[in-house]
């Protein structure tokens, strides 16, 4: 429990300061874009190669992966059913609903929390390369097919177009620098021999950025106006909160625990399962005109509500 409030301090006086300079814009108004780059192209991608060059790589065949895809999944089919089928929701919504529920916040919030909390970043990697290989492709094909129909594209080249959207969108996920870095790390712990220190300490010197530059952005989108003044059914948005909050840590520890998973191993399960929505979904939203308020509603509840799940997570298993 100490170590969660005292992680969970820390991260605050970040984002606060992150939310400061937002707010007075000292830094100019491109800097939220500028160090959100930077975190994005260069510290996140150094942090991943060298944390996960130099981890098992058994680690996406464990238990623990397994878990993280396994409940992953489940919440997403939860989301899926409740808004298709029981609030009646356009393909598009439940999409973004499915999203809100399932893509959680692994790199901005994530990254920081296991680095501070676990003292590795190990853990993310699973819930990153999931959103970001399975969650986010087939989000993509659905939003783009949506949009084109909105937008009155005939019905017979929906086919090719939605083929050359999936290709597009393999071609994206794979110029992905968070994903060039996960899948270089795994490259090397590959290896059959170990790559001596000195490679490895450049990328550990730019990745320990990672985290507070993370932070510092999260806290300056705190500060910056809300998109949009429509607002979301609160159905919706209880849903989605009830899945990220309750719901995906419950499994997760259900699960895992099923699995034997003990101690740490347990607590970084618990941990990401709880992680709030990523930002990705409201720029997903945006791009597609397509559950826009849903994505930022869930955004800022799920991120209040990651405080109170942590805690508990931390008390159940600390």
């Amino acid at each position: 429990m100490l170590a969660v409030l005292s992680a969970l301090g820390t991260i605050a006086v970040v984002v606060a300061a992150g939310w400061f300079v937002g707010r007075t814009g000292v830094l100019g108004e491109n800097a939220q874009r500028v160090l959100a780059a930077t975190a994005f192209t260069v510290a996140t991608p150094a942090l991943l190669i060298e944390t996960i060059g130099r981890a098992d790589l058994g680690l996406l065949l464990s238990r623990s992966a397994l878990v993280t895809f396994a409940t992953t999944t489940v919440v997403a089919l939860v989301a899926a059913a409740v808004l298709g089928w029981i609030r009646r929701r356009s393909a598009g919504d439940v999409v973004v609903g499915v999203l809100a529920s399932s893509y959680v916040n692994a790199g901005n919030i994530g990254i920081p929390l296991t680095a501070y909390l676990l003292g590795s970043v190990v853990s993310v990697v699973p819930p990153t390369l999931y959103q970001q290989l399975v969650l986010g492709p087939i989000a993509m094909v659905v939003l783009d097919a949506r949009r084109r129909a909105r937008d009155g594209v005939v019905a017979g080249s929906v086919p090719a177009g939605a083929l050359g959207t999936l290709r597009s969108v393999l071609g994206r996920t794979l110029r992905n620098p968070v994903i060039i870095g996960t899948l270089t790390g795994i490259a090397i712990a590959a290896l059959p021999f170990s790559l001596p220190d000195v490679v490895f300490q450049p990328l550990a010197l730019l990745g320990a950025a990672a985290p507070p530059l993370a932070l510092i952005t999260f806290g300056m989108s705190l500060a910056a106006p809300r998109v949009g003044g429509e607002q979301a059914p609160r159905g919706d948005v209880a849903l989605v909160a009830v899945l990220r909050a309750v719901v995906h840590p419950a499994l997760a520890i259900g699960l895992g625990t099923l699995l034997g998973l003990r101690g740490d191993a347990l607590l970084a399960v618990a941990v990401v399962s709880a992680l709030p929505t990523a930002q990705n979904v409201l720029v997903y939203a945006i791009q597609y005109r397509q559950g826009t308020a849903l994505a930022r509603d869930a955004g800022l509840v799920t991120t209040i509500l990651a405080i109170p799940s942590l805690l508990v997570i931390a008390a159940v298993l600390g």
